[in-house]
């Protein structure tokens, strides 16, 4: 039985984890708190997963909230009006070919944690450096980091090329409420884009006291929207979420208000330097670690593709170790492996770098027509399951003027 051991017990780490129990293989999975410790601790991200990446946990038997969860039904954008405080300059909403839905991960991973063990996993609890990397090489096959967060993740290597920023891009926050008004006629992701401000969106999901919205706030550096550094209390924090809708979103604002906190512990703020890491770490020993998901690949939650990528991560390094059979893991197989993730991911990062950036003159013209063509914002909003979708449309102004003149013509 080939023995195969991760660290981190997120999306991915646990989803590969799950899947490896169910082809007969021999898994060890490491992670720094128990379930119980997650489950009374602080929220960790907002997770909207769309329907590729909820097939991947149904494939797999574990999408036990899916009944409960509150379905997202489709996609909304809306600029506010530059120069008319409070009125919108456009506003448009589509749905979703199929829904996506949010289960908060202090609900979520203490429960596949618990399945982990009843198939038959080996959990253990720890904190994971160098010494005990190369104690989990010394009596596994293979090793693998998913462990996005922590000291031994900077030991992979940065990938200069394929990295373009060298610092955060956003402030970011994160305030899971209840009572809050929902939107009609169907549920979705409410995006905001505030010129020069930052971004603001929020949508329907399930934590740990029932069903939520989660308020997701993305400010620029320096800007008016970054403003959560001395925000100390759970009550200062929606308050300050607060007093950001209702000076730049008037209509966000008459949702909320009747909001309160899920939970003491249902905030969350920080920044992150979005980047791109190599694949492999080789250990003093000489023998190798290959990492995964957002251990590797870091992106900013602007277009709420982290747990996405990690699910569809999982799926990928799950069939490469099958197809492997009985061979060694080596540097080869591991960057070949990665690379047929990347083959996906770097349309993700190409497309949510770009999310960070001034939006060029063609895209604002994209988003303006979607607000005039319901095929547009259609496409748009599918393309959030599968961001391949937006090559070449997105990125190429020409690509780009052709697809809306395509669109005006069929509606026409």
């Amino acid at each position: 039985m080939r023995r195969i051991a991760i660290v981190g017990a997120g999306q991915a780490g646990l989803q590969l984890a799950l899947g490896l129990l169910a082809q007969g293989y021999h898994v060890t999975l490491t992670t720094n708190r128990t379930g119980e410790q997650i489950r009374n601790g602080k929220v960790m991200s907002s997770q909207c997963m769309f329907n590729t990446s909820l097939q991947t946990e149904r494939d797999l038997g574990l999408n036990f909230w899916e009944q409960q969860c509150p379905a997202v039904e489709g996609i909304g954008l809306t600029v506010p009006h530059p120069e008319q405080p409070g009125e919108r300059l456009f506003s448009w909403s589509a749905r979703l070919d199929r829904y996506a839905q949010s289960v908060d991960q202090r609900l979520k991973m203490p429960v596949w944690m618990d399945e982990f063990v009843k198939r038959g996993g080996e959990l253990i609890i720890q904190d994971v450096g160098i010494c005990e990397l190369e104690t989990l090489s010394l009596s596994h096959d293979l090793v693998l980091l998913a462990a996005g967060k922590g000291e031994v993740v900077n030991q992979f290597e940065q990938d200069a090329e394929r990295s373009r920023f060298s610092q955060p891009q956003r402030a970011l926050a994160l305030t899971y409420v209840k009572g809050m008004t929902p939107v009609s006629p169907f549920s979705r992701v409410a995006f905001n884009l505030i010129p020069g401000v930052g971004e603001y969106f929020v949508f329907p999901a399930l934590t740990t006291t029932g069903p939520c919205e989660i308020m997701v706030f993305e400010g620029i550096p320096g800007g008016p929207m970054d403003c959560w550094q001395d925000i100390k209390t759970p009550q200062a924090h929606l308050q300050k979420s607060l007093d950001i809708v209702r000076e730049y979103l008037p209509w966000e604002a008459e949702r909320c208000r009747d909001i309160s906190l899920t939970d003491d512990q249902g905030f969350l703020c920080g920044r992150f330097t979005p980047m791109v890491r190599r694949p492999v770490l080789t250990l003093p020993s000489g023998r190798q670690v290959l990492g995964m998901a957002d251990a590797l690949v870091v992106n900013d939650p602007i277009t709420g593709q982290g747990s996405n990528n990690a699910a569809k991560c999982a799926k990928v390094y799950l069939q490469s170790i099958l197809d492997h059979g009985d061979r060694v893991f080596g540097r080869s197989w591991m960057e070949q492996t990665f690379e047929q993730y990347w083959g996906y991911a770097r349309h993700v990062v190409e497309w949510t770098n770009s999310m960070l950036l001034p939006p060029p003159a063609h895209v604002l013209e994209l988003l303006g027509a979607a607000s005039q063509s319901q095929p547009i914002a259609s496409a748009i909003a599918n393309a959030f399951d599968d961001p391949r979708q937006f090559a070449p449309w997105w990125f190429d102004a020409g690509q780009c003027q052709a697809f809306i003149q395509t669109h005006h013509q069929h509606a026409a």
